[in-house]
């Protein structure tokens, strides 16, 4: 009996390792097409993420990008200062790194040094980074990588005027 319920233990902490699934850039479930549509009508920024706004476009963000993985979070003196999300592109085959800063934070600091990139756990690299100083915009996009067939993340930092190092972030990892 005793046996028995140590193989039971073992096999449900066994089972509890093996992952359900493997999430590719471009697999699972994307956003219905009119979900899609509706913010690319505008091209404010917003929290969620916009690819059609403005600094999305001057990135060159492709306008059906839509977020993949779970969102991060940027925390400074415990306090969330930013959100971070990975973004895909199926028709421009490319991920992206996105970072909205939040109005407490904006409020607080005054002006601050924002960078917006993508990681890959495949090349142990940071990749499209873009850095921006001394800004007090909110929404801040990474150029596109051709990583959509490797595992990513998200990464951003923040670091306010007077702070001696950034403070970071990073989405959920996809493969």
């Amino acid at each position: 009996m005793r046996h028995l319920k140590t193989a039971a233990a073992a096999l449900t902490c066994a089972f509890a390792l093996i992952p359900a699934g493997v999430a590719t850039a471009g697999t699972g479930p994307a956003p219905a097409p009119g979900a899609r549509t509706t913010a690319a009508a505008s091209t404010a920024p917003s929290p969620d993420g916009n690819p059609s706004s403005l600094r999305a476009q001057a990135a060159g963000v492709c306008s059906d990008a839509y977020q993949i993985g779970s969102t991060g979070y940027i925390t400074r003196g415990g306090k969330t200062v930013a959100s971070v999300k990975q973004f895909y592109s199926r028709s421009c085959a490319k991920n992206y790194g996105y970072v909205w800063v939040w109005d407490s934070f904006r409020a607080a600091v005054g002006d601050y040094d924002v960078t917006a990139a993508v990681y890959s756990a495949s090349q142990d690299e940071i990749l499209g980074k873009r850095s921006w100083t001394n800004t007090t915009a909110q929404e801040f996009w990474s150029n596109g990588t051709s990583t959509v067939n490797e595992c990513t993340a998200a990464s951003g930092t923040v670091r306010a005027a007077g702070d001696p190092a950034p403070v970071g972030g990073y989405s959920s990892t996809r493969c």
